[in-house]
């Protein structure tokens, strides 16, 4: 990876670190970007039996002007972009006029992530993202588009050298996937959202290339069809096919995302998640920015004995790249996802102490209560109401539907109320915060107490009658913010003072001499 010779501005003095360039591939990738414009050329053309409008060749002639355009500003980014590592520092430098020279301590690299889209392993090339300590959004990342594969992982193990490594660690890899898990996918938002998800993005395509969906034939024929039907056979029938098409796709998004999926420990202080198929990503998380983990149950899946983990860390990027780079585990079985969870906090965490109430401390009787009063007074009253008032003003077949509906949601709504109280609790496990809440998605936080750094206290007329509390913990990691609800009101600050000492003592009462 050495600089070409003879180039302006990378030479350095002798003795010196040398600077290095991008893959001049990157210039193929900034013209990735033509594929979705030109394959609308495409599909229009097809749907049009060849016949281009002008408002067609207008869009060609734009995507002509804008291709030369990009590549030019590509070129120049490519010819003034160099990046290397000294001993202390990694540098990137880039600009044209105005020439900008970012220099990163090498002890505040956190994490090292390799992104290769579908484009990118085409061309053979990696996209490299170091994240520093601190960083809470993109801005806080270095970014190298684009490497070959070589050049990237020799970067990142270039890159976080500087860990210690020590001998006699145990087994590196904390997990594999397996394709048992694949029956989890189903399990999961994508088997029925993705659905819609993809008939929304469909109909948004087709409609930009001037296409009416209503308009095509076999569409008008289906919905023919399944007006004239029975309904009592064709709703089914339409929900089960939904299904279907749902599990399908959510399979096969499960694969493209957790294919030869590997959870392990690259050296004694970093975690490494490596995963995809045609994008593959290498994820990196520090020990030393790893503050807890997160067991997620969704209802479905919790149902299926299943559960994902996340990690808790600082430096991975803002709240929406947090949210992508910090899964630990894919849909698994719950033992797994045990055993993930005390492998990346590398403490003695007993199956029962995330997984049973028992272990953990439980929330008064009044948390309950409210918990059945919202679901009646958001779930089951307004939907009552709608149909008891629709059936009013058109017909008396709504009417019934009305009641029906109450009889149906209270019980149901009752039970989830009950659910949602039974998974609340805290507690206090040697050096770990554990928390629990949730029914939709019951989760089960690890957090270690010393990063906790403040602590928010919040109330409402409600919660202040029934004499509860909401808690939430804030981190400088993962969510910045998590919350415990419903916790009694007398004893919510002695918690928060054991939980997490130094914080609050200084507020609560002291008693008189």
């Amino acid at each position: 990876m050495s600089a070409p010779t003879g180039t302006p501005g990378l030479t350095a003095p002798p003795g010196t670190p040398q600077w290095r360039r991008l893959d001049p591939r990157t210039l193929l990738v900034h013209c990735g970007w033509m594929a979705a414009p030109l394959g609308s050329l495409a599909l229009t053309a097809l749907a049009t039996g060849g016949r281009i409008s002008s408002r067609a060749w207008i869009s060609l002639a734009a995507i002509a002007a804008s291709f030369a355009v990009i590549t030019a500003i590509g070129l120049v980014r490519w010819g003034r972009t160099a990046f290397r590592v000294t001993p202390d520092s990694f540098e990137v430098r880039t600009g044209l006029l105005t020439r900008r020279l970012r220099s990163v301590p090498l002890h505040r690299i956190r994490t090292v992530d390799l992104t290769a889209s579908p484009l990118h392993r085409l061309l053979g090339v990696t996209v490299l993202r170091a994240g520093t300590a601190g960083s809470g959004d993109t801005g806080g990342e270095l970014r190298l588009d684009s490497l070959t594969r070589n050049q990237a992982h020799l970067l990142q193990a270039e890159l976080l050298a500087r860990a210690d490594v020590e001998a006699g660690t145990a087994d590196p890899v904390l997990a594999r996937v397996s394709r048992r898990w694949l029956r989890y996918a189903p399990l999961t938002f994508w088997v029925v959202g993705g659905v819609f998800v993809a008939v929304g993005s469909l109909y948004r395509a087709l409609d930009g290339m001037g296409i009416e969906p209503w308009k095509i034939g076999f569409v008008q024929r289906a919905f023919s069809e399944f007006g004239a039907g029975i309904l009592w056979l064709t709703i089914p029938a339409a929900l089960l096919g939904v299904l279907v098409l749902g599990s399908v796709g959510a399979v096969a998004l499960y694969i493209e995302n957790w294919w030869n999926y590997r959870l392990e420990w690259a050296d004694a202080r970093t975690l490494r998640v490596h995963r995809g198929l045609f994008t593959t990503r290498s994820v990196t998380i520090e020990q030393d920015r790893l503050r807890g983990v997160l067991l997620r149950e969704p209802l479905l899946l919790r149902a299926g004995g299943g559960a994902t983990v996340r990690a808790v860390a600082g430096g991975l990027g803002n709240r929406e790249e947090n949210r992508r780079r910090s899964v630990m585990l894919p849909p698994a079985p719950r033992p797994q996802a045990l055993r993930v969870a005390r492998g990346a906090l590398r403490m003695p965490l007993p199956d029962t102490e995330l997984t049973s109430p028992a272990p953990l401390t439980p929330h008064p009787r009044a948390a309950l209560r409210r918990r059945r009063v919202r679901g009646v007074l958001y779930a089951v009253l307004p939907g009552t109401a709608l149909l008891a008032g629709t059936g009013v003003a058109f017909t008396p077949v709504l009417l019934h539907c009305a009641w029906i509906y109450a009889v149906v949601s209270t019980p149901l709504v009752l039970w989830l109320a009950r659910d949602a109280y039974r998974n609340l609790g805290h507690g206090i496990r040697g050096g770990l915060l554990v928390t629990r809440s949730g029914t939709f998605s019951r989760d089960t936080l690890a957090l270690e107490r010393k990063a906790v750094v403040a602590w928010t206290f919040t109330t409402s007329p409600a919660t202040r009658r029934a004499g509860l509390v909401t808690l939430t913990a804030a981190v400088a990691a993962g969510e910045d913010g998590y919350r415990i609800p419903d916790l009694s009101a007398a004893e919510a600050p002695a918690f928060a003072a054991a939980a997490a000492p130094g914080i609050i003592e200084e507020f609560l009462e002291q008693p008189r001499p």
